[in-house]
């Protein structure tokens, strides 16, 4: 049996690139793995991690456990079913859309929390190797010659989190122009987005198709 782990970070429910994209890889794993696959979700937008989680969490790393706080013993809890939820996943699914040119708050937060478990400390290799897409949305167009190129300051972060510190396979499914649509300015946009969005779709099909060689190979 193969555990999806599935994290969303958009704000939109309705109409989320990310949300869609994600949709697609995820049937598609579940397509490849069988029916008996298991979905863990974890939606950071709709139920978001207490801000002051993270520092709570970070600080009690400075003290012995026996000297921890209630305040920091529910805190490396939280940090701890962060961690559970992760390691216990055959495959990562990170659905991740470009707010205000960086990362949202939720994921950030999500991060940051989970980084304070000793088993994702810098220099761990728990989940090394293992699988995992990145699900990025951009409003707009952020590719070299655009103005805004260079502004987008979430994907690198999270290839160097989720690739680098992590260590994961990880697979990038990048969308942009998805405000073409509902913004008058980008009208001439709107055929280039729809193709966009339609490539993105068909990456995630064969993203989620090639899960079990990968499995395969690290089993």
């Amino acid at each position: 049996m193969t555990t999806i782990f599935r994290l969303d970070s958009s704000i939109r429910t309705d109409g989320s690139v990310t949300r869609a994209v994600a949709d697609t890889l995820e049937a598609s794993i579940v397509e490849a793995e069988g029916q008996d696959t298991t979905v863990t979700r974890r939606d950071v937008a709709a139920d978001p991690i207490a801000p002051d989680v993270w520092s709570t969490a970070a600080f009690a790393g400075f003290v012995p456990e026996e000297q921890w706080t209630a305040e920091q013993r529910a805190a490396r809890a939280v940090a701890a079913e962060l961690a559970d939820e992760v390691v216990a996943a055959d495959v990562l699914v990170i659905a991740a859309p470009l707010y205000n040119f960086g990362v949202s708050a939720h994921l950030k937060t999500w991060i940051d929390t989970l980084i304070t478990d000793p088993r994702f400390a810098p220099g761990t290799e728990t989940v090394k190797g293992r699988p995992a897409f990145l699900v990025v949305a951009r409003g707009g167009g952020y590719g070299e010659g655009t103005p805004r190129a260079g502004w987008d300051h979430a994907t690198d972060y999270l290839r160097r989190i989720f690739g680098d510190v992590f260590g994961l396979d990880l697979d990038v499914i990048e969308t942009e122009l998805t405000l073409a649509e509902v913004t008058p300015q980008m009208a001439g946009l709107v055929d280039l987005a729809r193709a966009q969005l339609a490539q993105s779709h068909d990456v995630a099909r064969a993203g989620g198709r090639s899960v079990t060689l990968k499995l395969r190979a690290t089993a």
